[in-house]
């Protein structure tokens, strides 16, 4: 078969195609004009006087006109609204709802009663311990609250400062409880003397029968203050010092009270009710972890770690412990303006006493950030919270109203939370005013090479000094050479 036959096959085939093709473009083109006809013949006779009304055709109804915007009611405009905008309007009312449902919710906190229970007397029967330094504003604020509700407040004093602290309260149901945690045979006696001073009661008044004690709650509170530095210019001693107070302290206050926590001590014919345990950190600045505060990063990181192992280990045992998470408070009833005003804020002469070497790298950045929004945990230009917020979660955490494992109350705890969970970490640096250095000094290395010199020339003592290198914990490890402007860290330092 040639290609022309070929060809003319194909063409052959693709006849029928076309042939339906153009039938059904024909047919299209006949039914509109047919239609079209017809509507113009059921017009004309529909209008025509001489054909009677019973066989007369009538038309189809007109299409209704669109009214006109201006026309629209205040309802049809916000629906069409709404329904232009879904997900703009679900943002809304759930906004709106958030808002009504935190109303209700502090409404009925403010209404709620909170007291203490009395014994048949009058006498005061629940005990609650506060572990934390009586100086610092939080335990004075939080031991006087308890003390008003109707609880037998004791703070926890390992030296006689603090129960001198205590007794300035001038509350007769505030007392001292000396605990020396450093010494575990004398923690056990006291912690069995506390034991039974609950067993034995306390009496409202001479006359009366003494009322059984009930260990409602530990609070731990650590030290809130940190110091504020760049880590190369802290010295050793003080993360020593720093561990030493302000994390192995409470771990083994916990520790000492834990045998008490465990002995189920009830008044005679009552339920036992396990006493709660609250552990309250700083959360701003460990949310985040912004530089120049790895002091209480560190800390507050590691009380966290410690209150989840905590927690996990009393479970079984009913005894719950709860994790406070505290933002900024207003505490200006227990401290002055002023100290309220730089409380835990870097002070920008520190850099005064820094190396010189130190104060090139990390001065400008320690200056920005000192003077960003959080300086020191703090939200600057804000008053804080008030300590009745706090006041309040504490007491529903002991009656059992509030049953969370972890809480964050005070201005900035949820926010922080939310932006160290989420917010990128060079984002939140560089909102803190922290920017990257260029320019950096070179490694001085001349005071090895000559100490190389001296010991080679000295044989054996040459061979030792390279073998043991001494450390002075207490020297910066930075050095400055002002005349060459070129600073390091010399071997002899380190």
């Amino acid at each position: 078969m040639s290609a022309d036959d070929q060809q003319f096959l194909d063409a052959l085939a693709s006849l029928p195609d076309r042939i339906v093709s153009y039938s059904g473009s024909v047919a299209e083109v006949i039914n509109t004009q047919v239609d079209a006809a017809a509507s113009q013949i059921r017009s004309t006779l529909s209008q025509s006087s001489w054909i009677p009304d019973t066989i007369r055709p009538n038309l189809p109804p007109p299409k209704p006109a669109p009214v006109p915007v201006s026309a629209l009611s205040r309802l049809d405009k916000v629906q069409a609204w709404i329904w232009r905008n879904k997900i703009l309007t679900g943002c809304i009312v759930l906004a709106c709802g958030t808002v009504v449902w935190k109303g209700y919710q502090t409404g009925k906190s403010a209404r709620k009663v909170r007291r203490a229970k009395r014994a048949r007397n009058g006498g005061r029967t629940e005990v609650v311990v506060i572990a934390g330094s009586a100086s610092l504003p939080l335990t004075k604020s939080l031991a006087l609250d308890m003390e008003r509700r109707g609880f037998v407040v004791y703070i926890v004093c390992n030296a006689a400062e603090d129960e001198g602290a205590v007794s300035a309260l001038a509350r007769p149901d505030i007392r001292p409880l000396t605990i020396d945690t450093t010494d575990p045979p004398k923690a056990g006696a006291a912690m069995e003397r506390f034991a039974l001073h609950l067993q034995s009661g306390s009496s409202p008044a001479p006359t009366v029968k003494p009322n059984a004690l009930t260990l409602k709650s530990i609070i731990l509170i650590p030290s809130l203050n940190y110091q504020t530095s760049p880590i190369a210019t802290i010295p050793p001693s003080s993360f020593a010092d720093l561990f030493n107070t302000h994390l192995l302290q409470p771990i083994l206050t916990i520790q000492a009270f834990l045998p008490l926590l465990t002995s189920r001590l009830q008044p005679i014919g009552e339920k036992w009710i396990p006493p709660k345990v609250l552990v309250f950190t700083p959360s701003i600045i460990s949310s985040i972890n912004p530089p120049f505060h790895a002091p209480e990063a560190t800390v507050c990181s590691a009380l966290g770690a410690f209150t989840d192992v905590l927690t996990a280990e009393l479970r079984p045992l009913d005894i719950t412990v709860t994790h406070m998470q505290l933002g900024t408070f207003d505490l200006s009833a227990f401290v002055p303006a002023r100290q309220n005003a730089s409380l835990g804020a870097g002070n920008p002469e520190d850099t005064l006493v820094w190396p010189d070497g130190a104060r090139h790298v990390y001065g400008r950045n320690f200056m920005a950030q000192t003077s960003s929004a959080i300086s020191g945990g703090r939200i600057r230009g804000l008053k804080g919270s008030s300590l009745r917020h706090l006041h309040n979660s504490v007491f529903d955490v002991i009656d059992g109203s509030i049953t969370a494992d972890t809480i964050r109350v005070g201005l900035g705890a949820s926010v922080y939370g939310f932006v160290g969970r989420f917010a990128p970490r060079s984002l939140v640096s560089w909102m803190m005013g922290i920017r990257k250095v260029d320019q950096l000094s070179t490694w001085k290395t001349s005071s090895y090479e000559g100490s190389s010199r001296e010991g080679s020339e000295n044989g054996d003592e040459g061979s030792a000094s390279e073998q043991f290198v001494a450390i002075t914990p207490e020297k910066n490890i930075w050095r400055s050479d002002v005349e060459s402007g070129i600073w390091g860290r010399s071997p002899s330092q380190l």
